[in-house]
Formats: C-alpha cells, sequence, structure tokens
C-alpha cells in the first residue's frame, strides 16, 4: 500500500468535513473491494475516510410497506433479519447468497451498490424491486443509480445513507454463482408488485438492468410457463473465460423461470 491519512469519523457531517479538506480522499465501507485494490498499489487516496463507526448508517427497520436498511449494514445482518424475512424474503436469500461468511460479515449494502461490480447482487435486488437510494444529498431511484461499469450516479462526495425497499407482492432471486468468488455468473430478481412486474438481471452485461421481453410476457401471467418460449438478446452481454455472451443470455432466461416459479 501507499501511505495515506487514517479518518474515524462519527457522524456524516464529520466525514464530509475531512473529504472537503483532504487531497485526495476516498471513503471506505467494509472495504472488500477496495483493499485489495490498495494492496495491489492500484490506488493511492491522501486520506481514507472509514463510515464504520458512524451509528446513522446502519440499522433495518420496516414502517408499512416500505423496508429501510442503512448503507452501513453487513450482508450478514440481512440474512439473519427477521425483519427482512416478514417484509422481503428473497432480500434474506440473496444475502445469504453472497460470497463467503467473512465477506458477509464485513461487505455492506451501501459499499456494495456504490462500487456497482457487473457482478455483484444487490444491483439486482434494488432495480427488481424499484427500490429507492437515499444519499448525503438527494434520493435516487434504482433505475437512475446505477449507469454503467463500476458506475453510479454518485456524485463526488456523495455518500449514500440508507436503501428504501417497497414490500412487493411476491419476489424471489436466483443466481448461478461463479465458482471461486461466488459472483454472479448471472442473476435475476423477479419481483410483482403493484405497478406489475419487474425483471432485474445481473452478472451478465457491464451492468444491471431490466429485461423487458420478461416482464412483458409476465404482465399477461407471474408463472414460470408465461416465459416459455421468451428470451433477452445477447448482443452487449459479456464475454469472458467464464462464459460466453451467448450462454449468459441463455442462464438469464433459465433463471427468470426459476425466480418466477419461486415467488409463486
Amino acid at each position: 500500500m501507499y501511505e495515506f491519512e487514517y479518518h474515524n469519523p462519527k457522524s456524516l457531517d464529520e466525514a464530509a468535513k475531512i473529504f472537503s479538506q483532504a487531497d485526495d480522499p476516498q471513503f471506505i465501507a467494509g472495504g472488500q473491494t477496495l483493499l485489495p485494490v490498495l494492496k495491489q498499489r492500484l490506488a493511492m487516496p491522501s486520506d481514507l475516510i472509514d463510515l464504520g463507526g458512524i451509528d446513522d448508517l446502519k440499522g433495518i427497520s420496516l414502517d408499512g410497506g416500505t423496508l429501510t436498511i442503512g448503507a452501513m449494514t453487513c450482508h450478514a445482518e440481512v440474512a439473519a433479519s427477521d425483519t427482512v424475512r416478514k417484509a422481503i424474503p428473497a432480500l434474506v436469500h440473496l444475502a445469504q447468497e453472497i460470497g463467503d461468511p467473512a465477506v458477509r460479515n464485513r461487505g455492506t449494502l451501501g459499499g456494495s451498490i456504490s462500487n456497482n461490480d457487473p457482478a455483484a447482487d444487490y444491483p439486482g435486488a434494488l432495480v427488481g424491486l424499484g427500490a429507492t437510494v437515499h444519499t448525503s444529498a438527494r434520493e435516487i431511484p434504482a433505475d437512475d443509480f446505477f449507469t454503467g461499469l463500476f458506475e453510479t450516479a454518485l456524485d463526488e462526495g456523495e455518500v449514500v445513507t440508507k436503501v428504501s425497499f417497497p414490500v412487493p407482492e411476491k419476489a424471489a432471486y436466483a443466481k448461478f454463482h461463479q465458482p471461486a468468488s461466488r459472483f454472479a455468473l448471472v442473476g435475476v430478481f423477479a419481483a410483482l408488485a403493484g405497478d406489475g412486474p419487474r425483471v432485474a438481471v445481473t452478472g451478465a452485461g457491464p451492468c444491471v438492468f431490466r429485461a423487458g421481453e420478461f416482464e412483458k410476457a409476465l404482465g399477461k401471467s407471474f408463472s414460470g410457463d408465461a416465459l416459455d418460449g421468451v428470451a433477452i438478446s445477447a448482443d452487449g452481454l459479456n464475454t469472458d473465460l467464464h462464459a460466453s455472451a451467448e450462454y449468459r443470455a441463455h442462464l438469464a432466461g433459465v433463471l427468470a423461470r426459476r425466480a418466477v416459479s419461486a415467488a409463486s
């Protein structure tokens, strides 16, 4: 690692002040991506601002039809939460499928979505459920939050504080693991809510996306059978040593049917 100044603020205001005064600062949440990057000397921030000491960024609550999860809530807390299980069981399942126990006990919701790895699980849940990302400056619909490969709508110095999920009528997540990393080779989050079906695909492309073909078919009948013969295009999907674009497109169809069947 390169040398840096470490800060452990206790409030968002303190964190913002440190950020504004530093030469080249970087926020750190669970550190599951940033720490390896620092160890490989691929980044050299002047200041590292740890968000782990800010209690206002943690916690899980259910208010009516909205489930809210703080940005610094780790995956293991979501996986073990009776509140989440009561409101959106699919989120419990998704959190249980992330990485291994070490990753789940350090990685955070806010860190995951801010990093926006194309194979991460949470972006699928946010887009699939029509969630809202709350930041230190504004509220951003999930459909507008994820903008590209490792890119989001966050401005410089803007911090995710929490995510609010509308409780759906039905929802489920189906994932095909990349065996070594346990990231999603492809993952599909399907949900049915008052405004109709939503299907989000992660791992297949440079960024999470909604599968309009699947949503249109499910609008007629929210069942796995409704997706028979329905496919997404391989154009623009990822091809790498793990899978071709065509294979990922096929997997998306298989997993969409599994997710919808599980939700039903």
